[in-house]
């Protein structure tokens, strides 16, 4: 019963499990007022899976199916039902390796049929060639998750991807992946107040997937090695595998843009354990702030264990936010 001072005679208060209309003759007495008449209570309760069931479910599709793919696969077969999202479709480079782990009328044999499979969101998990291929008919047809954000170091399609999302009012979402405090630094950004970004990612050798033989003479033991250091657009190229983290932060960096935030690559054979992510932001006026992230990561995993729950949150938050880039 509340009382906010008042001597309340015979007030009930309904909270039904279905939306009822519930009646009753009350009486209030405030010193010398009375005030009395017959109250009409609307009351609605809703459980959380009454909510998820009472909208109609995200579909979303998946392409590609390394290690993080088949966690988001297995993450909607499982959960996805009581989160509002089903799985229209996986894709993956070599359509055996789906066989047995994903249901058959959930393959897409074809990437190019992709619109035959209709999708609120399609997830990338691939390799930056496919958002350069497929990324302007993705955005076509539904909100699009780049999960190989370094593609857009590219000017051009960087470009040509955002304005296709405006043109067909979709979204381009970037996920944070392993970037400590992305939206904090956008809206540094969109203040004004960015002066600089720097990131340095530090990983075991053997996680690092380089174009090139940059690293093709590594030796166990040897150490830490600087691989590369300069702008975010020339880093890109080299490790598109691996920089995604980098990529997401030039994005939420729009002032700077990936030619304006600094990156740097070491190899250190003494992160057995876990990949390191230092993020340092220069603002106005002295501002500065400084992150180092250990993300745990087995030998040869280009992806650390904490990124995957991370895509997966990303994902939940994937509604639709108008036709702009969005980084969840």
């Amino acid at each position: 019963m509340i009382n906010y001072g008042l001597s309340e005679s015979n007030f009930e208060l309904c909270l039904p499990t279905f939306p009822e209309v519930v009646g009753r003759f009350s009486r209030f007495e405030l010193g010398d007022t009375v005030l009395e008449g017959y109250v009409i209570i609307c009351t609605f309760a809703f459980r959380v899976q009454d909510m998820a069931t009472s909208s109609s479910s995200q579909r979303i599709g998946v392409v590609g199916f390394g290690h993080l793919g088949q966690y988001l696969v297995e993450s909607i077969l499982k959960d996805g039902a009581a989160l509002g999202l089903t799985l229209a479709f996986v894709w993956n480079r070599n359509p055996d390796k789906l066989k047995g782990l994903v249901p058959d009328e959930l393959i897409l044999g074809n990437l190019s049929s992709f619109a035959n499979r209709p999708c609120d969101v399609i997830v990338e998990v691939c390799h930056p060639q496919i958002v350069k291929e497929f990324g302007l008919h993705f955005l076509s047809q539904s909100h699009f998750m780049v999960g190989s954000p370094s593609a857009l170091s590219d000017h051009d399609l960087n470009q040509k991807l955002r304005q296709a999302a405006q043109k067909y009012g979709r979204t381009l979402y970037v996920p944070s992946g392993a970037l400590w405090g992305g939206q904090d630094i956008q809206r540094l950004n969109d203040s004004g107040g960015l002066k600089a970004l720097f990131i340095r990612m530090s990983k075991h050798p053997s996680c690092f997937r380089l174009t090139g033989d940059i690293l093709s003479d590594w030796t166990e033991g040897e150490g830490r090695r600087v691989l590369f250091s300069g702008s975010v657009a020339e880093l890109c190229p080299l490790a598109p595998n691996n920089v995604n983290t980098m990529a997401a932060a030039a994005v939420a960096a729009g002032t700077l843009g990936f030619s304006g935030v600094r990156g740097e690559i070491v190899s250190d054979t003494a992160l057995s354990d876990y990949h390191v992510v230092e993020v340092e932001v220069t603002g106005p006026g002295g501002f500065s702030v400084h992150t180092v992230r250990r993300n745990p990561a087995s030998l040869g995993a280009v992806t650390g264990s904490a990124t995957y729950n991370s895509f997966w949150n990303s994902l939940l938050v994937c509604k639709g936010h108008g036709g702009r880039v969005y980084l969840c």
